[in-house]
């Protein structure tokens, strides 16, 4: 018999394939700070890195330096700079980063190049591609201080990059820029691995940072980060937190980049931790994830049911249907009905429905089928499917909600319905209804 640990393994497994299939071809632009690559983990981030080649997904890797550049800093008693949140890059500072910059890239072409029988990377053959894909212009004065070599990006070779890429190639890139004239210029990585992801058109933007995400007053992780709602909590954080001779937070960098990346048409970026053993394979092959993903509008949607929900909203209310809570419907019944369903869709996934069952004569509705996934309840999708329904109902000019349930009233009770008498439902209801059941009846006016 398979065990417990096979059996969860292919269910994970099984239902990673539609994200298998949907990321296949796509280009994806991995920001690597020198804080990852110094981690322990690092070595099942690059085991991780070399599964999603294997899968077909387009990379793009880019890593800083910081903390490394700190480490040479300090080592050769070096006194460094920073001016309005940017390092001042002198002649001796410019040394070291260059120093730094090309060492973790010799360090991560050769982890790439690892193929040792017995491990994850066997058989892997993959190819990195490095270059000057990135023309830079020095930055200047700011506020009366010269930043020297410190710069920003100018321009991403895009055609090159993604000739490489077409290749199957993973193209790396660190945070150093060069100019026409020969300059090398130190860049902020948040700000190349940005620019390139706009630059290509990314399909993600994937920010490894220490804590993985960004956490609500009750320390939760929010799985999913509006652009607004990310740009606002930067201004507040720089507000409170962040003084001029300072590098902002880590987290605050990385929402910043999120943000300007979904501004400029990237469709989803993802902030995971790069201690976490497996963060980049579970954020992308599992539909809840594992950290905050940032898009400029929600992929979760209320709307009508459509022929193509059938299978998800069976698939959904099968177990309530074997625990007793909803009445039986078959597919031939559930396909009949479907206009009179409103379903909560996440990433093409039936996670929520409700239906409505007008009475016109009576000028009342019949709300029913209510049932959301229990991995996603405890939020406001329950309320927003009622809110749907309550609008389709004014919409058809009801002015009374009913239900009829055995288990969830106080659900209802807690949202404005009241305990009401079979006799008092519509007559085509009273006839169908089931006194085994023996459910409760509860409404609602609108």
């Amino acid at each position: 018999m398979v065990n417990k640990d096979s059996s969860q393994y292919v269910n994970w497994f099984r239902h990673s394939s539609p994200y298998i299939n949907a990321h296949r071809g796509k280009t994806f632009v991995l920001m690597l700070g020198g804080e990852a690559l110094a981690d322990p983990n690092f070595a099942n981030i690059i085991h991780d890195i070399a599964l999603l080649n294997s899968l077909g997904v387009k990379l793009v890797l880019i890593h800083g330096s910081r903390p490394q550049i700190r480490a040479r800093l300090e080592e050769q008693n070096i006194v460094g700079r920073v001016h309005h949140h940017l390092r001042v890059t002198d002649t001796d500072t410019l040394r070291c980063v260059i120093e730094s910059a090309a060492s973790l890239r010799t360090e991560i072409e050769a982890k790439l190049s690892m193929g040792l029988a017995n491990s994850p990377m066997h058989g892997a053959k993959i190819r990195v591609c490095s270059g000057n894909f990135v023309t830079a212009r020095p930055f200047g004065v700011y506020n009366g201080v010269d930043l020297c070599h410190t710069g920003e990006v100018r321009r991403i070779d895009q055609e090159a990059i993604r000739q490489q890429l077409s290749m199957n190639n993973i193209v790396l890139l660190s945070h150093l820029g060069y100019s026409p004239t020969g300059e090398i210029f130190n860049l902020a990585v948040e700000d190349v691995a940005t620019q390139v992801a706009i630059s290509l058109d990314a399909d993600k933007l994937i920010l490894f940072g220490e804590n993985g995400g960004v956490r609500d007053s009750t320390e939760v992780l929010r799985s999913e980060l509006l652009a607004d709602t990310a740009e606002r909590l930067v201004s507040q954080y720089m507000t409170k937190h962040s003084a001029p001779d300072q590098v902002p937070s880590e987290l605050c960098r990385h929402l910043q980049a999120a943000v300007k990346a979904s501004r400029h048409g990237v469709a989803r970026s993802h902030l995971i931790s790069y201690r976490e053993d497996g963060a980049l394979v579970s954020e992308l092959f599992s539909r809840n994830g594992i950290g905050t993903m940032v898009i400029e509008q929600s992929y979760e949607q209320v709307r009508p049911a459509t022929i193509e929900d059938v299978g998800g909203i069976l698939e959904l209310i099968r177990p309530m249907e074997e625990a007793g809570i909803l009445v039986r419907r078959s597919r031939e019944l559930l396909e009949a009905e479907i206009n009179q369903f409103t379903v909560v869709a996440l990433d093409g996934a039936i996670v929520g429905c409700a239906a409505l069952y007008p009475f016109p004569e009576e000028q009342i509705g019949e709300l029913a089928c209510v049932a959301i996934s229990p991995e996603y309840r405890g939020g406001e999708r329950g309320e927003s499917l009622l809110h749907a329904i309550e609008a389709a109902a004014r919409a058809q000019q009801l002015n009374r909600l009913f239900v009829l349930t055995t288990r969830t009233a106080h659900w209802f009770i807690e949202r404005g319905f009241e305990p009401t008498e079979i006799s008092s439902l519509p007559n085509r209801k009273q006839e169908m209804y089931n006194f085994q059941r023996n459910s409760k009846a509860f409404s609602k006016p609108l």
